[in-house]
């Protein structure tokens, strides 16, 4: 690779791939582990074994058999985090099923959406979420709810949809039916007894490592979700091989306040700790950064996730400097850029010395790219590292699609077990993505070094071009993100009739601080050259983002250029 020249990295690695399905290495973890606490839900008081866990799947699992679900069928999930939405995970892989993840925060044509792309045929569903009354809007969406039967939906809108389960993590929902078209889960597991332990064995023995087993919905910073499909083969190496990176053994216990219905929750959070006999602590329903530090705390918690927004909100909640989290040594910061200031506030002040830096996508399972505890300072806050074992990585020419030399900034591409199977229903999308070679082509740009380190520079689609100058807004925010005034920055371009378009900031300072947009700009004026710094600096209290705590530049950009017309 170094004698070429070429931004090209295949990742080796001494262990191999598993050959397995999701549930046979689960079975292999249960015998291993049986008595070591798997999963512990803070918010509903709840603890369980491996062995219990095990034994809860299978409940569950004989239940959704029983109610006439089978190998390729697809159920759907619109919860926030609890054991149930676990159980209802380890589940579906046991017969083969495919779990659809649904984001809490849909409304309701996005759920209509959600659940057509898709052609669910089964729901699982809590009765609300903040303000959202679940059953309100699915009554709206589905009339036969009110007096149909349980079970025997027939809706014209969608057709395949057949049955509605409701759940209170909190509240047994027995007690409760809401309207006669619902079940509940009390319902699904009071049926399992039909079902035999070694029926359910051989359907799983059936199941195949290529079998689809999970459509995550992309996460919509572009506005428009896709339903991405992945295997067994997919989403367990890459849960697996993550943990290893990150020397999980079955003493850890990681706390996730990431939402399960993200690839950052249900593979590298759910998925790896069950992939290693290590135990997941679900620290709040939907983030609060008191609830996770106090999980923290009070677990004892060795390891935490979470995207940039979610670290920034812990180490300045007022009760911070309150609450013991010595007891952590790693975690992953991904799902956004992460700035260098970040990352040493949370190695020093959170006592997180071994946090890692994650880079990747839904479509590659997600993760391509960690850093390692053992790698330089400079490399574990300037880079996302190098991929994972047993996948290829190349920088490509925007225009021609030829790999470029090493250190030019390009589009960054995949190749390997974690590509997605495509879209669903959408061939010609899928063909768009995954070029005839492979190639899984990711949008981001970036650059790579001799020894496959790669520093991301930004979207393909976020990149500036003022003036015929390429501006990469991830360097400028980086920089931003210095001043000591600064919580969170998000730079993009604006359109300008001059240039083309202008440099835009919107920044959060920290709580009592104030600044000016000239003091900014000055400061910027130090580091960068002339063109990169901002023309507008807008100070902001808060960010549109999506559920994860992604921020949305592109809803950022219409609100400006709206407030630029009307001033």
């Amino acid at each position: 690779m170094t004698e070429h020249k070429k931004s090209y990295f295949h990742s080796g690695g001494t262990v191999p791939l598993l050959g397995l399905t999701i549930s046979e290495h689960f079975s292999q973890v249960v015998k291993q582990f049986p008595d070591r606490e798997a999963v512990v839900s803070v918010p509903q008081g709840k603890r369980l074994t491996y062995a219990a866990l095990s034994e809860s799947v299978d409940l569950l699992a004989r239940g959704l058999l029983a109610f006439g679900f089978d190998k390729g069928d697809r159920i759907g999930i619109w919860s926030t985090n609890n054991l149930e939405w676990l159980l209802l995970q380890m589940a579906t892989a046991r017969i083969g099923t495919i779990l659809v993840t649904i984001n809490p925060a849909y409304r309701l044509k996005e759920l209509s959406y959600a659940l057509r792309r898709s052609e669910i045929q089964g729901l699982f569903v809590i009765p609300s979420f903040r303000t959202s009354d679940y059953v309100s809007m699915l009554v709206e969406l589905i009339p036969e709810l009110k007096d149909g039967k349980a079970g025997e939906l027939k809706n014209h809108d969608l057709p395949l949809l057949r049955q509605v389960v409701m759940y209170d993590p909190v509240a047994p929902m027995e007690t409760r039916r809401s309207y006669p078209g619902f079940n509940t889960w009390s319902d699904i597991l009071e049926q399992a007894g039909s079902i035999s332990l070694k029926e359910l064995d051989r359907i799983t023995a059936s199941l195949d490592i290529d079998d689809p087993i999970n459509i995550q919905y992309t996460s919509g910073t572009t506005g428009h979700p896709k339903a991405v499909v992945l295997s067994h083969h997919n989403i367990l190496n890459n849960a697996y091989f993550t943990g290893l990176s990150m020397h999980f053994t079955e003493k850890d216990r990681l706390c996730v306040p990431l939402p399960f219905y993200h690839c950052f929750g249900i593979v590298l959070s759910n998925l790896l700790c069950f992939s290693h006999g290590t135990c997941i602590v679900i620290a709040c329903e939907y983030f609060d950064a008191l609830e996770v530090l106090r999980a923290i705390e009070a677990e004892k918690c060795t390891a935490v996730h979470g995207v940039p927004t979610m670290f920034i909100a812990e180490l300045e909640h007022p009760e911070f400097n309150n609450i013991d989290t010595s007891t952590l040594r790693t975690g992953i910061m991904a799902g956004a850029p992460c700035s260098p200031v970040l990352m040493k506030r949370v190695m020093q002040e959170m006592h997180c010395r071994e946090i890692l830096i994650g880079y990747g996508e839904t479509e590659a399972s997600p993760l391509t790219h960690l850093t390692l505890r053992d790698d330089s300072m400079e490399r574990r806050i300037m880079t996302v590292g190098k991929n994972l074992p047993h996948q290829e990585v190349k920088v490509v020419d925007v225009d021609t699609g030829a790999t470029l030399p090493i250190g030019q900034t390009g589009e960054i591409c995949f190749r390997g077990y974690h590509i997605m199977k495509g879209y669903y229903g959408d061939s010609g999308a899928t063909e768009e993505a995954i070029d005839k070679n492979g190639w899984l082509y990711s949008g981001d740009l970036g650059a790579m070094d001799a020894d496959g380190y790669v520093r991301i520079t930004g979207r393909l689609k976020e990149m500036i071009i003022r003036g015929g100058e390429n501006i990469y807004p991830r360097e400028i925010e980086d920089f931003i993100y210095s001043h000591p005034k600064v919580v969170v920055v998000a730079v993009f371009g604006v359109p300008d009739e001059y240039y083309g378009e202008e440099v835009m900031a919107w920044i959060n300072l920290r709580a009592g601080e104030t600044a000016t947009d000239q003091e900014i700009r000055d400061f910027c004026k130090d580091g960068l050259a002339h063109f990169k710094v901002p023309r507008y600096v807008w100070f902001v209290e808060e960010f549109p983002m999506t559920v994860t705590g992604k921020l949305q530049k592109f809803r950022m950009r219409e609100i400006a250029i709206e407030k630029m017309k009307s001033s």
